[in-house]
């Protein structure tokens, strides 16, 4: 997706049959032609019979139709749509656990407050922090949090939707 920083990279929405293997095989294609995955999410849809998969991909390791034919290819998959930054929404959640001093606590907690973040768990000098955000303020969230001690970082792959109403292109089957 053609967001700030973030040029070389698109998104794409992937509808597959959910079946056992096919993130596998997705993978290995992927493996196989030398497409960088940048981040990459795989969940059931509210028809079961599917699942989706959110795939992140630097269009610097091959062209973007040369993904899409690719994956097209593949048995399973049912539909493709390019995630474009103005019919569609990006979110993705980091989750940290720091070790926050006595004297930095109120600096911390500002911090989170400030991001709309939330703390999950506060005890013996440690919180565990959850934020979420567009994949630039996450970008940033975690550079903040750099200023702490982090002892344990996590971050999701990104989870991407298309607004309603907007036209979005869709490649099926």
């Amino acid at each position: 997706m053609n967001r700030p920083g973030d040029l070389e990279n698109h998104t794409l929405a992937v509808v597959v049959e959910n079946k056992a293997g096919v993130l596998a095989r997705v993978a290995d294609l992927f493996a196989r032609r030398g497409y960088n995955i940048v981040s990459l999410l795989v969940a059931p849809m509210a028809n079961e019979v599917f699942s989706r998969i959110t795939i992140v991909v630097s269009v610097e390791s091959a062209p973007l139709d040369q993904i899409v034919k690719q994956l097209f290819k593949l048995v399973n998959v049912v539909e493709i749509m390019e995630m474009i930054p103005s019919a569609s929404i990006e979110r993705e959640l980091i989750v940290a656990n720091v070790t926050v001093t006595e004297e930095r606590r109120d600096e911390f907690v500002a911090l989170i407050e400030r991001t709309d973040g939330r703390i999950l768990h506060d005890a013996d000098g440690h919180m565990m922090v959850s934020l979420a955000g567009e994949p630039h303020e996450v970008d940033a969230i975690e550079a903040e949090l750099k200023a702490f001690e982090i002892f344990d970082l996590q971050r999701t792959g990104r989870v991407a939707m298309r607004i309603v109403g907007s036209d979005v292109p869709t490649t099926s089957v």
